[in-house]
């Protein structure tokens, strides 16, 4: 059975305001994402976590760093070099944010 909505129904601004507009990408979305399950990743587990290539992954994380939200660490693993991924406090925060936005918006939608 459908609910009956009415104006002036909502309380407060929209949730859409929440949402981050750096996660409209679901690309920087998948990123953010796998970053947010682990203390760091490497580069190339995002990458093919994410299917993308290395150059998509590298833009997108600078878009991520500039933003303070995502940091890059540059070190060796023997004698290869590695490159690794770490989601910042600001970055966790923003994400958090932008799913309960996420839900908030979609709640309504939701069957229980």
């Amino acid at each position: 059975m459908m609910q009956e909505a009415s104006a002036g129904a909502g309380q407060g601004p929209h949730p859409r305001h929440d949402l981050a507009p750096l996660l409209a990408s679901g690309v920087r979305l998948s990123i953010v994402a796998a970053l947010a399950a682990v203390e760091k990743a490497e580069f190339a587990y995002v990458r093919d976590l994410v299917e993308i290539t290395d150059s998509a992954l590298s833009k997108q994380v600078s878009r991520l760093e500039q933003a303070d939200w995502v940091t890059v660490e540059k070190g060796q693993v023997g004698r290869r070099p590695r490159t690794w991924l770490r989601l910042t406090e600001d970055g966790a925060d923003a994400y958090r944010r932008h799913l309960a936005a996420l839900t908030a918006i979609a709640g309504p939608l939701q069957r229980k």
